[in-house]
């Protein structure tokens, strides 16, 4: 009995750490999917840097608790759910949990915690459709060397029509 308690404060301790250390926390019920299907889901999140843990409700909602996430409560963390905490990227998590929704809709997302703040599920949606951070980046060097290429090409064709007015 004793050991089984010590266990269980482990988890617990476990998880405090991973939702203090993590920039998003989002979880998803899982009901319906098969081994194959998770397998696959948790090979996507590996590659992405983010890690997808199946947890005991009473034991998430103790955790939570402690690090001051109240609605991780009876009412809403109830069923079968898992956790996918992001460390680099916040986005991540959201972004890879809706993408394999799209192809297998048993998986629900519930709610999450992005950068400290609480969202509920059409808001952690929301939070999917944001690209990656290189995407992000690519894009904005994308519009910073914009107008450059276009003054370098207005320079070489005035340059070119000074040289055919010369011929």
């Amino acid at each position: 009995m004793r050991q089984a308690i010590e266990m269980k404060a482990g988890v617990v301790a476990e998880i405090v750490e991973k939702l203090q250390k993590s920039s998003s926390a989002v979880v998803v019920d899982y009901k319906g999917l098969t081994v194959e299907e998770v397998t696959e889901l948790r090979k996507k999140m590996r590659e992405a840097g983010v890690e997808y843990k199946v947890y005991k409700n009473t034991l998430v909602r103790r955790a939570a608790k402690e690090v001051g996430i109240e609605q991780f409560n009876d009412e809403l963390l109830v069923g079968t759910n898992a956790i996918a905490f992001g460390f680099e990227d916040p986005v991540a998590p959201a972004r890879i949990l809706k993408e394999f929704m799209d192809a297998h809709p048993k998986m629900q997302l519930k709610m999450g915690i992005v950068e400290g703040e609480f969202y509920n599920e059409s808001q952690i949606v929301e939070f999917a459709s944001i690209p990656s951070r290189e995407v992000l980046i690519a894009k904005l060097l994308g519009s910073l060397k914009a107008p450059v290429s276009n003054f370098a090409y207005l320079i070489d064709a005035i340059a070119k029509k000074a040289e055919e007015q010369q011929a």
